[in-house]
């Protein structure tokens, strides 16, 4: 299932992560982007994975766990997020409005690009 979630949901969603069925932080920007500004994923897991390479790599993505993708303003990652849905993943979240959110919402101190 894909859910659209807030920038406050998401960052709920990382507070209550814990061992194994913690989430997993999917960043599907490319690697500058995440070299100028990234989330703390708190205890969930962090995977970088730069969109044009998830068909590539999706086998270092845990079916089992949620997923939460983003991006800078949530269009890339609204694509991965359906493109792992149609391959069979359970819970897929996308960060509505990318870090660009997260860093207005939820951590000022994330740098805006």
């Amino acid at each position: 299932m894909l859910r659209q979630l807030t920038a406050h949901e998401v960052r709920d969603l990382l507070a209550t992560a814990a061992g194994d069925d913690a989430p997993q932080l999917l960043d599907v920007r490319e690697p500058w982007e995440v070299a100028v500004a990234a989330i703390d994923p708190g205890r969930a897991t962090a995977l970088h994975i730069p969109m044009q390479e998830i068909p590539a790599r999706q086998s270092e993505i845990d079916p089992e766990r949620t997923v939460v993708c983003v991006c800078h303003h949530g269009m890339r990652s609204l694509h991965v997020a359906h493109y792992l849905a149609r391959q069979g993943y359970d819970d897929v979240v996308n960060l509505h409005g990318g870090i660009d959110a997260w860093s207005q919402q939820v951590d000022p101190g994330v740098p805006r690009y």
